[in-house]
């Protein structure tokens, strides 16, 4: 108890005399650790629209995140939420769940992955303040500390980043930086809403938002697994087939023994058994990197390639990567690319939001399906570039900047 009021004193003034219920009146930074508490602290929070959310997690040995505290902010009261002492969640699951509550982030994927995992909680709506920034002059991925110093000109030192957040009891110094990464972030949100309204770009922002925080891309699909397996770019629709089937056992194997994916069997070994498509155990193990593979794993394995090799053609994976472009191809994504800068630059958005080198070439391949031929992309930079690709319009050097003709 003592490590938990040095803790909550930060914020104010404190005299050694006043309960912890007094202290919160203040708006002080509470830690939570027992259902009535957590209770008491929802039950107060309920009728906020704005929340802010955090979570420190461990997962370097385990497939599953271990969730180890969440932080939750409005702009009155900050809270510490510690899931491995609190028994009963759902008073703060109906807060993250309640779609009348925005849930403000920084950064928000791997939270998000979190939440789910460790609450069985789906947050929505969301607004990422990383995506925020990049519609308001900032990079695709700024960070929290740089967000914080430019809006309320506050500098966070990051001293407690690589902390084991499961060991117990915390200490002042932990609870200190996981109150600042939540503290801030409701003001933060207050501007850029009255920023992108101003910019008339709210609109552009909340299909972004949606995207991210949508639960089906949240959610781990282990026959998509291979979707992300490093290196495949080197393989043919058929050995991407074989991948699908191996990095979905993967997968399921890796879930089913709490223990990360690369330590059943690393990116590198896949890739190398998707190439060989070995049809026995003992040829599997002539592949370096399965010898740690028990007879029953590595049965599993040479199932998984027959079964990815038994796939007909019509339905092998797409190739998602591109095919390296002709040196005239590679020209006019130059091109476009400047293009793509000029605008960023004018506009205030960072350029990798707006489209990727990926994106400007789905442009030019298939028109129809890019994402640049609908919604605001089209409207910032897409109908620009189909002038550009015409000849319609071009590019010129301007007192040393690049300009529109």
């Amino acid at each position: 108890m003592n490590d938990r009021r040095h803790a909550l004193q930060r914020a104010y003034e404190f005299d050694g005399t006043q309960s912890e219920r007094e202290l919160r009146k203040h708006g002080a930074f509470v830690y939570i650790s027992t259902n009535e508490e957590l209770s008491s602290f929802c039950d107060r929070i309920s009728k906020e629209h704005v929340v802010a959310v955090d979570t420190e997690f461990l997962r370097e040995k385990t497939y599953f995140p271990k969730l180890c505290l969440i932080q939750v902010g409005t702009a009155n009261e900050v809270a510490a939420v510690d899931p491995i002492l609190v028994e009963d969640l759902s008073p703060l699951v109906a807060i993250l769940s309640d779609a009348r509550t925005t849930k403000v982030f920084h950064a928000c994927t791997q939270d998000l992955e979190v939440i789910l995992e460790g609450m069985g909680c789906a947050c929505s709506p969301v607004f990422d303040t990383q995506v925020g920034a990049a519609f308001l002059g900032m990079r695709q991925q700024a960070s929290y500390g740089a967000l914080v110093e430019q809006y309320e000109g506050v500098h966070l030192a990051k001293t407690e980043a690589l902390t084991d957040w499961s060991m117990r009891p915390l200490d002042p110094e932990q609870l200190s930086y996981a109150e600042d990464d939540v503290r801030y972030l409701p003001a933060i949100y207050e501007r850029m809403i009255t920023d992108l309204v101003e910019k008339d770009r709210l609109s552009w922002v909340m299909p972004e938002m949606d995207a991210v925080s949508d639960p089906d891309k949240v959610r781990r699909d282990p026959r998509d697994a291979y979707l992300k397996l490093k290196r495949s770019s080197s393989l043919t629709r058929r050995q991407l087939s074989v991948a699908r089937e191996v990095c979905a056992w993967r997968e399921e194997s890796a879930a089913r023994r709490d223990l990360p994916r690369k330590w059943v069997v690393p990116d590198e070994v896949v890739v190398e058994i998707c190439k060989r498509t070995p049809v026995s155990v003992d040829r599997l193990h002539r592949i370096r990197g399965t010898e740690q593979l028990s007879e029953r794993d590595a049965a599993q394995v040479v199932h998984a390639v027959e079964r990815g090799m038994a796939v007909p053609p019509e339905k092998f994976p797409k190739v998602e990567h591109h095919s390296r472009p002709s040196a005239e191809v590679e020209g006019i994504l130059d091109l476009m690319y400047a293009m793509t800068r000029v605008v960023s630059e004018k506009s205030g958005i960072a350029a990798q939001l707006i489209a990727t080198r990926e994106d400007l070439a789905d442009f030019v391949s298939d028109r129809e399906g890019s994402r640049l031929s609908t919604g605001w992309r089209h409207d910032l930079v897409g109908a620009k570039l189909e002038r550009l690709l015409a000849g319609e319009i071009g590019l010129t050097v301007k007192e040393g900047h690049i300009e529109v003709l």
